[in-house]
């Protein structure tokens, strides 16, 4: 009998874990997704790269969802379109980031859109703090005086740019939230390729038909976009959206560790505190949000 009861307790212990387990694995196939990704700049640029990932993400998606099951109105695919137009300008603009600056601080830079966006649906004065030590660790990564580590100013705006599509995608995700998230997601990412991919074959040309190239590119898709979205859909079945923020939060942490060991990019003690502030203002703004939903 207590055999019986402890395999139980396991059992259940295992099946509770599962969906924070599928959720970690989410973020980290992510980072290495997106640093594997990296390696393909030099054959075909970041916007090469970009239309590798969200077009074969794209043909994955709508494969795996199949969204023309759903009949959709004239309406709600005017809904969508700028919802896609904002996920693919946001990719594009992360990967041209990531040219000139670390993968974790290109993420923690793009972490100010989602924040702005919370601080404008909840507005309770601890989470103006939580705002303001987010823009602290910004301030700390802005070259202000020349040094051998001071970030490329280029790359800092492109990540800023990627923040600002990151807000107006979660704002126009929010119209769509009565369809289906898998029709949605799909039309939306056939919608970034639609203005994405042109850009990538303007800039790469025939280079982006070479085979390795292209398995690469497929790789870079599984890893960055369709591995991730699917272990994110476990863990959303089960997991709280306090939680689920929380978790979410330690993405730039992640980026900068695996950016570190995967691409040898190596921060500053400065950097690295400024990456803290971000992780930890998202977390606060999580904790302190009484009306966060997962998205």
């Amino acid at each position: 009998m207590k055999f019986q009861t402890t395999a139980t307790l396991s059992r259940f212990a295992s099946h509770r874990f599962l969906p924070y387990a599928a959720l970690l694995a989410a973020i980290l196939t992510f980072c290495l997704g997106t640093s594997f990704a990296k390696s393909l700049f030099p054959l075909v640029g970041a916007e090469g790269t970009t239309a590798y990932r969200v077009g074969f993400a794209a043909f994955i998606l709508l494969a795996v969802m199949r969204p023309w099951r759903t009949p959709l109105n004239r309406r709600d695919l005017l809904r969508i379109i700028p919802y896609g137009v904002a996920l693919g300008t946001m990719n594009l603009c992360f990967y041209l980031s990531l040219r000139t600056i670390p993968l974790g601080l290109a993420i923690a830079i793009e972490f100010l859109g989602p924040l702005t966006v919370s601080l404008l649906y909840s507005r309770r004065p601890i989470q103006f703090g939580m705002v303001g030590l987010a823009v602290a660790g910004l301030l700390l990564l802005l070259p202000w005086r020349p040094t051998d580590h001071a970030l490329d100013p280029t790359g800092i705006l492109f990540a800023l740019a990627a923040a600002l599509c990151w807000a107006l995608y979660i704002v126009l995700g929010k119209r769509t939230a009565h369809l289906p998230s898998g029709q949605t997601v799909a039309l939306g990412m056939v919608s970034a390729a639609i203005i994405v991919v042109p850009i990538g074959i303007h800039q790469a040309g025939a280079a982006l038909l070479t085979p390795g190239w292209i398995v690469m590119g497929l790789a870079a898709a599984l890893l960055s976009s369709a591995i991730p979205y699917s272990l994110e859909m476990v863990a959303l079945k089960s997991i709280p959206a306090s939680s689920l923020g929380v978790l979410l939060s330690i993405e730039p942490a992640v980026g900068a560790i695996i950016g570190a060991t995967v691409l040898g990019e190596v921060l500053t003690g400065l950097q690295w505190f400024a990456v803290a502030l971000v992780v930890g203002a998202s977390i606060g703004m999580v904790l302190t949000n009484k009306t966060v939903k997962a998205s």
